[in-house]
């Protein structure tokens, strides 16, 4: 490599670790135990320090799925420069740095996929209109998806009729199963996710080995919460809701991640001394970092200002911010964590309070911080390229 192209790739990386520690204290550091927060169930410095960390193993372990849907699934007929990459970086994590300075969630996955775009447009690309297709359904579905499973669950752990040593277990079997069928890089080499991996070691048919061992892991959950409720009501929702602000701080580190490293790595053909699992690693230290030192403020604002949340109606609103960003990271898809978290809290606030306990302001600011997003980055991105290519 010529040292003028050593120099700009290392100005990308630094860039990229910029945006990763911008996102540790944004989106990725803030949202996933903010509802733990405002039910009061763990205090927001350690919620901090605990994301950061799981958010780091996430990005190791599942992080390669959306960082390589971001470097090349979103223009077709291009390689972005390493100037395009920097724009894309310092563009997003620009928008997402007044986002943390103001209170204001900016939707991470808006402002890089539109920078992506825009630069990938500006130097001849083409459309990937598969790719647009899909995560437009996943970021306009994800508000009806999750808002609604946040409504029906927050309407029914508060029922008399519905006892919580029972409704409660259940969720926690449901997340157990999903939990064995999470797929992870370093089991590949045995299908890919625990119940996979598992079912190797068992001499039945595969197929219903994964089944089994699948069935096992929720059984294995709804037991052990079951248990913890019973004997300890309000303890065993506090470390139940713990536990499921672990899963998706987990989850928002593989997600997020790819939005940081994502546009390296088409780069790394250039060098091939520097591995995936290297940026990878690269990106899981700025988001720890990020989480560390930034995400305070934005765990306050979310958990105090949005609503009024309590141990119930946060369960409510995790479970589904959980399976919805493990199904983005499943496909491929960049999306925002601040609109997951938003729109469960949103749900389940309608069914405890039919609103009210829901700031109408600040929701409306949020709503258009996200639809502007998209559109400026861009603009952003479009119209820098245009610039430097003059």
């Amino acid at each position: 490599m010529e040292p003028t192209t050593i120099l700009l790739f290392a100005a990308a990386a630094v860039a990229s670790l910029f945006m990763a520690w911008v996102i540790g204290g944004g989106s990725s550091g803030a949202t996933p135990f903010a509802p733990a927060v405002g039910a009061n169930a763990i205090p927001t410095m350690r919620a901090a320090f605990l994301v950061g960390i799981l958010g780091f193993a996430g990005a190791v372990t599942q992080g390669g799925s959306v960082s390589e849907a971001v470097g090349s699934g979103l223009v077709e007929g291009i390689t972005l420069p390493v100037v395009g990459v920097i724009v894309v970086l310092l563009i997003g994590a620009g928008l997402m740095a007044i986002g943390i300075s103001t209170g204001y969630p900016i939707a991470t996955a808006f402002t890089v996929t539109g920078s992506v775009i825009g630069v990938g447009f500006a130097l001849g690309g083409d459309p990937a209109w598969g790719k647009y297709a899909e995560i437009l359904a996943v970021w306009v579905l994800t508000p009806f998806v999750g808002g609604g499973i946040a409504y029906g669950l927050a309407s029914v752990l508060p029922r008399s009729d519905v006892p919580e040593d029972i409704s409660v277990p259940i969720l926690a079997g449901i997340v157990g199963i999903v939990v064995a069928n999470l797929e992870f890089a370093f089991l590949a080499s045995v299908g890919g996710t625990l119940a996979a991996g598992g079912a190797t070691a068992i001499p039945f048919d595969g197929g219903a080995a994964t089944a089994a061992i699948s069935l096992g892991f929720g059984a294995v959950a709804a037991a052990v919460v079951r248990w913890d409720v019973g004997r300890d009501e309000a303890g065993g929702l506090r470390r139940f809701l713990l536990s499921l602000g672990a899963l998706v701080a987990f989850s928002a580190g593989a997600s997020q991640v790819g939005l940081a490293v994502g546009p390296l790595f088409p780069l790394l053909e250039e060098v091939p001394s520097i591995s995936p699992l290297a940026v990878l690693l690269g990106g899981g230290v700025g988001i720890l970092v990020g989480s560390w030192t930034s995400a305070p403020r934005m765990i306050k604002s979310i958990s105090q200002e949005y609503a009024s949340l309590g141990p119930r109606r946060s369960i409510s609103t995790l479970v589904p911010s959980f399976l919805i960003a493990q199904t983005a990271v499943l496909l491929g898809v960049p999306v925002s964590f601040n609109e997951i978290i938003v729109s469960a809290i949103v749900g389940s606030g309608f069914a405890v309070a039919g609103g009210d306990g829901v700031s109408p302001r600040k929701l409306g600011f949020t709503v258009a911080a996200w639809a502007g997003s998209f559109g400026l980055a861009f603009g952003l991105g479009y119209g820098s390229m245009l610039l430097l290519n003059l």
